[in-house]
C-alpha cells in the first residue's frame, strides 16, 4: 500500500466524480439533513404518543360508562392502541438506526415545535394543532381499518 492510496485523497483527485461511481470509489456520505422519509417518521414519532394517549383516555372513559357494550368496545381500542404501541416502537426503533433523536416539544402561537438531532444537524419541525389533529384522525383512521379489513373478507 504506498502512502497516496489510505488517505481518501487520491481517488477523489484523480478521478471525474461520474468515473468514481464506475469504479466503486465513490463513499456513501449521509448529510446531516433529515430526509423527506426521515422528516415522515419524525412526524409519525411526533403525533403516535399523542394517539396512544387520546386511545388510552377512550379506554378509560368507556370502561367508566354505563355503555351497553362497553366490553366490546374497550377491548377494540385495546387491540387499537396495542397496534399503534408496535409502530410507535418500530418508527422510534428506525429512527435510532438512523441516528435521529427528538428532543423536546414547545408550544408558541399555537403551533407545536419539535427539536430533533439529525447525525449533527439540529433542527425545529413545527404542526399547528388542527393539522396534528387532522393526522391523527387520518391515522386513527387507517388503523381501524386495517383492524376490520381482515373481518370483511
Amino acid at each position: 500500500m504506498s502512502k497516496l492510496e489510505g488517505n481518501g485523497r487520491w481517488g477523489g483527485k484523480m478521478l471525474l466524480t461520474e468515473h468514481q461511481e464506475q469504479y466503486g470509489r465513490r463513499e456513501q456520505t449521509i448529510s446531516g439533513k433529515a430526509t423527506s422519509d426521515e422528516m415522515r417518521l419524525i412526524r409519525e414519532a411526533i403525533l403516535l404518543p399523542h394517539l396512544m394517549t387520546m386511545l388510552q383516555r377512550s379506554i378509560d372513559e368507556i370502561s367508566r360508562s354505563q355503555i351497553s357494550m362497553h366490553n366490546v368496545m374497550a377491548r377494540f381500542m385495546r387491540v387499537l392502541l396495542d397496534r399503534v404501541s408496535l409502530e410507535s416502537f418500530g418508527t422510534r426503533r428506525e429512527l435510532k438506526k438512523r441516528n435521529i433523536k427528538i428532543l423536546s416539544d414547545q408550544t408558541q402561537d399555537d403551533i407545536v415545535y419539535t427539536s430533533y438531532l439529525c447525525r449533527g444537524y439540529e433542527d425545529k419541525f413545527g404542526m399547528t394543532r388542527e393539522i396534528m389533529r387532522a393526522e391523527i384522525s387520518s391515522h386513527l383512521a387507517k388503523a381501524v381499518e386495517s383492524i376490520l379489513k381482515p373481518i370483511k373478507e
